[in-house]
Formats: structure tokens, sequence, C-alpha cells
């Protein structure tokens, strides 16, 4: 089982002293087209080392997203629901926080309980919560956009398939630049704000930069998140309950196996 790059430990007494030393910008390495066929396959590992908080985990994640389906159903009709799915992918990352720290403790060899998951997530829970403020307002201009091409685009009350796939077309479209600033901001900073003692904007500056150097790969990557999350939809959302906590933990192999991260404190596993 691999082992966590050696690291500093946390020492509040010295992180006064020690936090100018560091960059702006953590340092990312280059990594290979197959890299993210590789992070799926240890996140499938770790899926099936604890399945119990796996299946806990993704339980959860289809409740809440079957409430907000029902939600988005009754108050817009089929138009707000349609973006509300096809949104999920400003709320996913954040969904997945938790599991960030299961990966994490597999990765240091020894067994995640859920007590101790929920446990590890509270120090950073501050920081996860103003990254989650920035993807729910993005959440909302998507939702608000989904609308906006609703009206220049009108279809009848029972539209036909023709009328779907155009809607669902142009909003791809417009949902694209929102998804890729998305992915670009979230891919490893929430992994790296579960593991470190950082602060949110050298964390997403830091994924930004990660995945500008990578483009091939993590094109491939987003790809990857998009078909699994289609997947995971279509199927009444009941696949949700495996996509997720696989996804939450292939990141986290994304995130170690891409960001050096060694000039930040690791934060304790308590």
């Amino acid at each position: 089982m691999s082992q966590e790059r050696p690291s500093r430990s946390y020492d509040p007494g010295t992180q006064g002293k020690k936090v100018n030393e560091r960059a702006f910008v953590a340092a990312c390495r280059s990594l290979e087209f197959s890299a993210p066929w590789r992070w799926l396959k240890l996140g499938w590992r770790d899926y099936r080392a604890v399945p119990r908080i796996s299946w806990a985990y993704g339980l959860f994640v289809f409740l809440v997203s079957t409430a907000m389906a029902w939600l988005g159903w009754t108050v817009g009709g089929w138009v707000l629901l349609l973006a509300m799915l096809t949104g999920f992918v400003f709320v996913a990352p954040l969904l997945a926080f938790a599991l960030y720290s299961v990966s994490r403790q597999l990765c240091q060899g020894s067994q995640p309980s859920l007590r101790r998951t929920l446990r590890a997530v509270r120090r950073p829970f501050a920081n996860a919560m103003v990254f989650g403020l920035a993807l729910l307002i993005v959440f909302l201009v998507w939702a608000r956009a989904g609308s906006m091409v609703h009206i220049f685009f009108p279809v009848e009350s029972e539209p036909s398939i023709v009328q779907i796939a155009r809607f669902l077309a142009i909003g791809s479209a417009v949902g694209a630049i929102f998804a890729g600033f998305t992915f670009a901001a979230s891919a490893f900073s929430l992994p790296m704000l579960a593991n470190r003692e950082v602060d949110v904007v050298t964390a997403v500056v830091s994924s930004i930069n990660a995945v500008l150097r990578n483009k091939r790969v993590m094109l491939l990557w987003a790809g990857l998140i998009v078909a699994l999350t289609v997947i995971g939809i279509v199927t009444a959302l009941l696949g949700l309950i495996v996509v997720i906590p696989w996804l939450g933990y292939a990141t986290w192999h994304a995130y170690h196996e891409t960001i050096d991260v060694s000039e930040w404190p690791t934060l304790p596993v308590e």
C-alpha cells in the first residue's frame, strides 16, 4: 500500500513563523496520459477496502440528490430539473470532501472508521465551507442560466425528444464555461484543503495551475468524471451510491500524485 509523502508535522507554535516561507502556488508534477485510469483503479481499491463507509456515504449522497431533484421538479418543472441535474458537477466535489480523509488514512496504513473520518474534516471545515459557498454561487448562476436558455429557446409543456436534445445541447455549451472553471478550481483544491494547513486561495490557484500544466491528462480525467456521473444520474440516481465515493477516492489519488504539498504542514487525523 502506498505511503503518503513525508512532510512536516503540524505545529501551531511554528505556524506563524513558517507561513511566509511557503510558495503561493504548490508545485505540480507532469502526468502520464494514462494516469486517470490508474486513479480510478486506486479509487476502486479504496472503495472495496471500506465498503460500509462507501455505501453509507453513497446512500447519503443519493438521498440528498433525490431531494434536490424533487425540489427542482416541484418548483420549476423539467427545465429546472435538467438544469440542476446537469449542474450536479458543480457541487459533487464538495459532496466527496469527507471521503478524501478515508483514502488518506488508507495510504497511511490505518483502518478508517466513519466516526474518525468525520472528526478528521472538522479542522478544514471552515475552508471547505468558504469554497462550498463559491461553488453554490456558481451553481445558482448556472441554474439561472439554464432558465435563460429556456426563455430564448422556448419549448412546449410536453417537449419532444428533439426539443429536449436542443435544450441540452445549448445548455451544455453554456454550462461548459462554468464547468471548465469549476473543474480547474476544484480538481485538486479540496483534497489539499482536507489534508494540509493551507488557505483556500492557495489551494484553488495550485489546482488551476496543475490543470493548465497537464491539459490533455486533465481533459481525459474530466471526461471520465462526466461519463461516470451521467451513469449515476441516468440510473435514477441510484448509481451515485457507487460513483460519488469511487470518484472521491480517485480524486484523492489524483491530488496525491500530482501536487507537491511538502511545504505545508499535514493536518492531524484525530
